[in-house]
Parts: C-alpha cells; sequence; structure tokens
C-alpha cells in the first residue's frame, strides 16, 4: 500500500496559463536496486516490455523482493503540491511504502536496503492551440520519459543546471518517472521516502540565461581577484544559435572570449568563459551584452543582457577567485592568503592548506568560506576549492581532483593580477583537509599525491564509494562480471591505498555519534594506517555529530596545523623504506621519487616495495623514477640490474620479464602506445584538455548527443562542442564522444582496434586472437574508449537501434561509483538483468589490446 506522506497543499488557478501538471499519478513499485546501479539498467519492468508500455490496471500484480507477499501494485497518489503561474507549472510528490519491514531489512542489509525503485505518470498538459518551447526541471529525478522519448541523466543533486527543452504540442503529455532512491542523495536514517519535483517552465524561444548572473572574482582592495568569468547560456529556441561577441556596456572593446565561433545547438546549455575588467574602481556592479545570431536566419544580430553584482573585501580576507579548468570551464575556488602581519622564521615561500568541500557544499557561502577564521595566524596559504560542483563533480577524484590541482597553481597567477607583496607560495607543498565528503577527497589526495604532501587531516570522512552504502541488492551476475565492475573502482578504494601514506603525519577526527557518515570510516581507516606503518593520530570528539560549529579547527587541528604549516621537511620524502600501491598510473603521483606509468593488467592493482635502490614490483610494466629523490643511479628492479642515464628516468618491463632503461619500443607508433591521461578505466574521458567534442552521426542521434552535453554540464558543469560527423569542428585537445545508431561505427586513428561494429554486429578480438561476434538478430549496444592523439580519448556510443542506443549512452561517465570499464557490451537483457546483461566487458592494456582478466564469451 503506498501512503501519501505530504497533505495536498492548495494550488493556484490561472486558467489563461499554457502549461499544467496533474495532480494525480499512478504509482507502481517498490523494486530493489543496489547502490549507483540504475546506470547499468537493472530495471525488473523492462522484462515486461517497460513501465512506459504497461497500462494501469490496480488488479495486475508484478513480482519483487521488497513488498509484502513479494508483489508489487498499481496504486494512486496525489500530487503533494502543484502550482500554477502564467509560465510554468511544478509539482512535488513524496512516496513511500508501508508494505515493506524497511527497519529490518537495515538490520540485515544496512543502509542498501533503504535504496529502492518505483515508477510513476502523470501529465503535462499544454492548452491554446500552439506549440510551446517548455524547459523541464527533474528535481531528485535521474531517469524518465516523456510520450515516447527517453531522457536518462536528470538532476540527481537538484542543480538546475542543464534542464531539457522540450518542444510541446497542444494537449496532454504521458511522463513517466523513475523513482530512484539514493541513499548519498536522500539519507539513511529518516523514513525511506522518495522526494522528487518536476517544473515546466516557458522558455523565451531563443537563448536566455541557464542561471542568473556572471561567475566572477572577488574585488579585493579596489581589483579584481582574477579576470576570468563565466556566463551560463541556454538555447530555448529549436534552431541553433552562434554567439558572436560579449561586450560590456560600459566599454567599446568587446570582452574576449576563450573560444571562437561557439555555437549553442537547440536545446543546449554551454557556459560561455570570457575576460573581464572592471569598468571604474568604484564600480558596484559590472553589465555584459552577449550578441548572437540564429543560425539558417541571416547575418541579423540579437543580444542577450547579463549583470552581476560585485562582492568587495579585503585582500587579506578569505574571497572567491576565477581560474580555468583543464576541461575549458571557468571555475573558482576561496582563497585567503597569509596574514598581514604573520611571520614564520626561516619560511619564504608558504605551504598551501588544501580544504575540500562536503557534499552538496557551495564553498562561496559564508559558512565555508570562513571556517577557518578561528585560524588567522596560519603560516600557509588557505585553499577551499569548489571542485566546480556543490557535489564536486565526481567526490574529488577525477574532475573534481583536476580542479583542486588547477585551483593550487593557479595562486602564482593570482599573486602576478593583484601584485601581492606578502609571502610567497610553495604550490608543491600542501597540507590538505576536509569534511565528510571532502574528508573523503583527502583520503584521495594522500593516497594519490603523496609526494605532495606535508601533512593531511580528514575529518569525518568515509573510507570508500563502497564501504559507505555497500553494494547489496544488485541484480544476481556472474562473479566474474562483477569482479571487472570492482576492479574498475580500484582506484578509490583508499583503505587497499593506505600503504601509499608511509611517512606522512595524519590527524584524523570524527564526531561520536555521526549518523550521516558512521565513526566505523574514521575508525577502520585508523586500525589500517596503523597496520600499514604509517603516521596516525585519531581524534574522536565526545557527543558531536556530523558537523559542527567550529568543527575545522578545533584545538587538537590548530595544533596540527601550526606545525605542520612550518615543517621543514623535504617534499618529496626520501625514505630507506616503503611501499605504494597503484589502482589507476593515470590519477597517482610518484612516491618517494617513483612514479608507476602503466600497469600490466589494468584491471589488477600494481604494487612496488622500495628498500634503498633495490625495487620489487608486481602488476607493473613501467616507471619513472627521479633519481636525486631517490638518492641512486644504481638500481635492482626484479634482480635486474640497470644505471639511471638521466635524472628523471623511465625503465620498462620488455616481453621476456626484463627490465632495461627506456621507453617501450617502436614508441614512434604513439597511437597504438596508451598511456598518461589515457589509462584508467571510462571515467579517463573526463581528463580533457578542452570543451569535450560530441559527434552524432544521423539526425536521429541529435538526442542523445544532447543528453550526453547535458550530463557533463549538470554533473560536472563542463563544457560541450555538439557537431555532426561532416563537420571539421575540432579544438584538438578535446576528448570526443562519437554516437552512432544503426550504422558502422567510422574507423578510428588505431588501425588493428580489437572492437569492430557494422550496422548490427559487434566483433571483439580476444586476448587470445579469437574473434567473437555479438548482435545480429538481437539489439546490442556498446561503449567504449578509442585512442586519438596526443594522450586524448574518444568514447564510441552505439546501438544497434535507438533502445540499445539508449541502454549503452546511460554508462557515459556521470555519478561516482557505477563502475564504468574500458568497455561493455550490452544485450537487451541488461535493461533488466544489468551488469549480467552485459555480453562482454573488460580492460584495454598498453597496447589497447583485451586483457586476459575481461569478460568476452
Amino acid at each position: 500500500m503506498v501512503r501519501l506522506l505530504v497533505p495536498v497543499e492548495s494550488r493556484q488557478a490561472d486558467n489563461q496559463s499554457p502549461l499544467r501538471i496533474s495532480d494525480t499519478w499512478q504509482l507502481l513499485g517498490p523494486f530493489q536496486i543496489g547502490t549507483r546501479e540504475g546506470s547499468w539498467g537493472a530495471d525488473p519492468l523492462e522484462y515486461h516490455g517497460g513501465f512506459r508500455n504497461l497500462q494501469y490496471d490496480p488488479d495486475t500484480t508484478f513480482r519483487t523482493s521488497l513488498a509484502t507477499n513479494g508483489v508489487a501494485k498499481w496504486s494512486k497518489v496525489q500530487a503533494a503540491q502543484t502550482d500554477v503561474t502564467s509560465n510554468s507549472t511544478k509539482a512535488s510528490l513524496s512516496v513511500g511504502y508501508d508494505n515493506v519491514n524497511w527497519d529490518f531489512l537495515k538490520v540485515v542489509y544496512g543502509w542498501a536496503a533503504v535504496q529502492y525503485q518505483a515508477w510513476a505518470r502523470g501529465e503535462l498538459v499544454v492548452s491554446g492551440n500552439k506549440t510551446q518551447q517548455v524547459v523541464l526541471h527533474t528535481d531528485a529525478i535521474i531517469e524518465y520519459w516523456i510520450d515516447d522519448v527517453h531522457y536518462f541523466g536528470g538532476d540527481a543533486y537538484t542543480f538546475r543546471k542543464a534542464p531539457p527543452v522540450l518542444s510541446l504540442t497542444p494537449g496532454a503529455h504521458k511522463v513517466d518517472i523513475r523513482l530512484w532512491r539514493d541513499v548519498r542523495a536522500f539519507g539513511g536514517i529518516n523514513d525511506p521516502t522518495i522526494d522528487v519535483l518536476i517544473e515546466a517552465r516557458l522558455t523565451s524561444g531563443t537563448l536566455e540565461l541557464a542561471t542568473p548572473g556572471i561567475l566572477i572574482s572577488d574585488v579585493v582592495d579596489g581589483q579584481l581577484a582574477s579576470p576570468h568569468a563565466s556566463v551560463i547560456v541556454r538555447n530555448g529556441g529549436s534552431d541553433d544559435v552562434e554567439i558572436t561577441s560579449i561586450r560590456s556596456i560600459e566599454s567599446d572593446s568587446p570582452a574576449a572570449i576563450n573560444s571562437s565561433g561557439i555555437t549553442v545547438i537547440a536545446g543546449q546549455t554551454r557556459p560561455i568563459s570570457f575576460s573581464v575588467t572592471l569598468p571604474g574602481k568604484n564600480a558596484s556592479s559590472i553589465h555584459y551584452i552577449i550578441s548572437y545570431r540564429v543560425i539558417g536566419h541571416g547575418t541579423q544580430s540579437h543580444v542577450l543582457g547579463v549583470s552581476q553584482q560585485l562582492t568587495k573585501g579585503s585582500i587579506y580576507n578569505a574571497h572567491k577567485f576565477t581560474f580555468l579548468h583543464p576541461g575549458g570551464v571557468v571555475s573558482y575556488a576561496m582563497l585567503r592568503p597569509p596574514a598581514k602581519n604573520v611571520t614564520c622564521e626561516g619560511v619564504s615561500a608558504f605551504p598551501v592548506l588544501v580544504a575540500n568541500h562536503g557534499a552538496g557544499v557551495e564553498v562561496s557561502d559564508p559558512m565555508a568560506a570562513h571556517v577557518f577564521d578561528a585560524l588567522p595566524d596560519l603560516c600557509a596559504w588557505v585553499l577551499l576549492p569548489s571542485g566546480v560542483t556543490p557535489w564536486s563533480g565526481d567526490d574529488w577524484h577525477n574532475w573534481g581532483f583536476t580542479d583542486l590541482e588547477a585551483a593550487v597553481a593557479s595562486i602564482p597567477h593570482w599573486i602576478e593580477d593583484v601584485s601581492w607583496g606578502g609571502p610567497g607560495v610553495d604550490v608543491d607543498r600542501w597540507i590538505m583537509t576536509g569534511h565528510s565528503n571532502g574528508g573523503q577527497g583527502t583520503w584521495y589526495g594522500m593516497t594519490h599525491r603523496p609526494d605532495r604532501l606535508i601533512a593531511a587531516a580528514p575529518l569525518s570522512g568515509y573510507s570508500s564509494i563502497q564501504k559507505y552504502v555497500p553494494y547489496e541488492l544488485w541484480q544476481p551476475a556472474d562473479p566474474r562480471r562483477t569482479a571487472i565492475l570492482s576492479a574498475s573502482l580500484n582506484s578509490y578504494r583508499h583503505e587497499i591505498l593506505l600503504e601509499n601514506l608511509k611517512g606522512i603525519p595524519v590527524l584524523q577526527q570524527h564526531g561520536e555519534i555521526d549518523d550521516n557518515v558512521p565513526t566505523y570510516h574514521s575508525r577502520f581507516l585508523g586500525q589500517q594506517l596503523f597496520q600499514a606503518g604509517a603516521n596516525s593520530t585519531y581524534n574522536e570528539v565526545p557527543g558531536q555529530n556530523h558537523w559542527w560549529d567550529g568543527i575545522m579547527t578545533t584545538d587538537p587541528l590548530k595544533k596540527f596545523f601550526r606545525s605542520q604549516a612550518t615543517s621543514d621537511v623535504t617534499i618529496p620524502r626520501k625514505l630507506d623504506e616503503f611501499s605504494f600501491i597503484i589502482g589507476d598510473p593515470g590519477d597517482m603521483g610518484p612516491k618517494g621519487g617513483i612514479r608507476v606509468l602503466q600497469l600490466e593488467d589494468p584491471g589488477q592493482y600494481g604494487k612496488v616495495h622500495v628498500k634503498g635502490h633495490v625495487l620489487t614490483t608486481t602488476n607493473v610494466l613501467s616507471l619513472e623514477i627521479d633519481i636525486k629523490t631517490l638518492g641512486s643511479a644504481s638500481l635492482s628492479i626484479d634482480a635486474d640490474e640497470l644505471s639511471a642515464d638521466e635524472a628523471l628516468t623511465i625503465i620498462t618491463k620488455g616481453d621476456s620479464g626484463r627490465w632495461s632503461v627506456g621507453e617501450i619500443p617502436n614508441i614512434n607508433e604513439a597511437i597504438k602506445h596508451r598511456r598518461g591521461r589515457q589509462l584508467g578505466t571510462m571515467t579517463a574521458i573526463l581528463r580533457t584538455k578542452g570543451p569535450f567534442i560530441i559527434r552524432h552521426h544521423g539526425s536521429h542521434t541529435i538526442h542523445t548527443a544532447l543528453q550526453v552535453s547535458r550530463n557533463f554540464h549538470q554533473y560536472f558543469y563542463a563544457d560541450s562542442v555538439i557537431a555532426s560527423s561532416n563537420s571539421t569542428d575540432d579544438n584538438g585537445r578535446g576528448n570526443t564522444v562519437t554516437v552512432v545508431e544503426g550504422h558502422d561505427v567510422p574507423p578510428g586513428l588505431h588501425e588493428n582496434f580489437p572492437i569492430s561494429i557494422s550496422a548490427s554486429t559487434v566483433s571483439v578480438t580476444d586476448s587470445k586472437g579469437r574473434i567473437r561476434k555479438y548482435g545480429g538478430a538481437s539489439d546490442v549496444g556498446a561503449i567504449y574508449l578509442r585512442p586519438l592523439e596526443d594522450e586524448r580519448l574518444e568514447l564510441v556510443v552505439w546501438g544497434s537501434s535507438a533502445e540499445a542506443l539508449s541502454r549503452a549512452a546511460r554508462l557515459v561517465p556521470m555519478m561516482t561509483g557505477v563502475g564504468q570499464p574500458d568497455f561493455v557490451i550490452l544485450g537487451d537483457s541488461a535493461a533488466w538483468r544489468g551488469v549480467e546483461g552485459a555480453l562482454a566487458l573488460g580492460f584495454f592494456d598498453h597496447w589497447w589490446a583485451v586483457t586476459t582478466s575481461s569478460v568476452v564469451s
């Protein structure tokens, strides 16, 4: 039985409104779903043809593992709130189930038990006699259908950055919503309800601001902290537009746009970055005009105005400064330089105290920006990176950690921009801290950049994605498949990487009664640190929950930060004996001057043990060694005696298993040699050095290309260029997503690549040289990485049909913890079986060959 948890509120009546969302919704559920499993499909109603093809019938039953008698039935629920205005309508639903014993399930399965799914159906009605352009916000909703059109991605965290633009004819339009309860977003303590909101709003029918205002630096002592600025626009019309210039109304000269020929296709949202100057020292706001033309409608220019109030303050207080993320977007961080009168004997260049925020936190908010005000005399630069988004895009891992590093690297530019005359900065010496998700990000920083860390203080952080909300209640799957999914997350399982922390002082802190991130995580990691021989102190604060005033500056933390900021330890540290473990060389920095460049099998961990100049390795193919840090040019690696010939020497294991100085042979065949930013799993596509290029093949794939673009922007605030297959748009820097349906996939640059696709068949060459074929008579989808020049990547997303393409596209990286390996071939049963419906999946090695650990059957 479904219960309504929030009373129905009154609704504004406006008979003239062209939009209305139905008050009554049809509901079907609940069904089980595992942590982050939804990206793999795992919808049991797909076994019945999909919810979109089912008709309401309260007498029809469906099998479920959750409800009493193992039965799910149709029911109806009223919208908890429906508002109608002259140009918008919205409805919120709060759904829960009384016929599930949630408490007992939690006793057995923990928080994983209160992750479940259901479906709801309502209508969006367009009145009048003309087609309307409508923006649809889907707060806390990831997947839905509008009539017969599928949308995956939605807005799980209510960012409201990149909603779709719908062209709706007069009449009723069916809205099918997959209600998907995610513990990390909804919580695991209170009643397991699913609370969502839908809002439909008329667009302007042309270019408009997607979010109000301009992302701009604060003004400190009369000058901008940085010249980088950004405005987010959305094309709410049905024709593509080209932005021709951005101009200050106070100046005759146009601003410098960081990209040329900016096209925003119909329905797309894009961030536009440009350079700004103050119109005057006493200015309180800035005003810019965006000029654009509608493509295919002549040269007539249209304008869109945007303004922003300026925030002013002292250069010595925490303030916002902007910089360019490597992905080509403008990001920001909060920076507090050393205090005016602070003196630290013998230190001319201060380290950087990097503090990562928790999930959902905007670091420009006063509560976050001023968390270190109680520690004003620190001999360090205090930096609070944004991670680009309030959720740090991907939990401070790939995209978010790149933002952190870009923010640190931008401090010297800030020094130049504001003519700073105080202490210098050493951008290679970090003290890391962070709270909650930021505490987890601190563990990531410690394990992945140990040679930059003076010390670290993770606060109330979880140990790994899988331990925070356990990966129970997934659909059953062959252990070979789940092993590959698990291996795809190797780089984020910090409890396995703690040997990398040897030599780094660590102060852990956690509230004793934390009901958000269980104290178990810090206790567990403290135990593992001790067993790894690392230097750790654990402070559990009695009577405190997840957050309290002063959490970042408790007395033990103040003492720790002050002592570590003045530490004279040499970075990187010279250690006589240590070990380090590598999950993904693409995101792992050096330890003790030694960096692993490649693994033999990227689906398994690599390990290096160092004692003096003697190295022992496991699953390692090539190394880069800083001889100065190691302290010896004579090396012994797995009993092979070598002599380094340069200060920074590359050493590679050959086919015979013997080590030699130099890179892998045939390096002139660079496209065949996987390395650098190409390493890792499918999330390596996020290591773009410019806007993504999403190339669609045929008008029928534009919808999927737009969806990928929306998800990149929604979850990472990233920028994408959407181009057709015959377009030459390529910035030469950004990674590419190729979208194809029902046609041959164009050949890549690697002439012997192990995956090839015809109009309906996927061929995969396995590790033994055998060719396996999939598809033909049945639908099949595929998603996989391919190499481009200059360490760039292409992500191919293909389906033999629209539905197969949709199944593949949902695995484009969007949320952490999904576990996407290098390639996945999906059969139609993946829609309800999830990962077990993968016909083949696995990893590519250093020559882009399928590894032996992959599943190709």
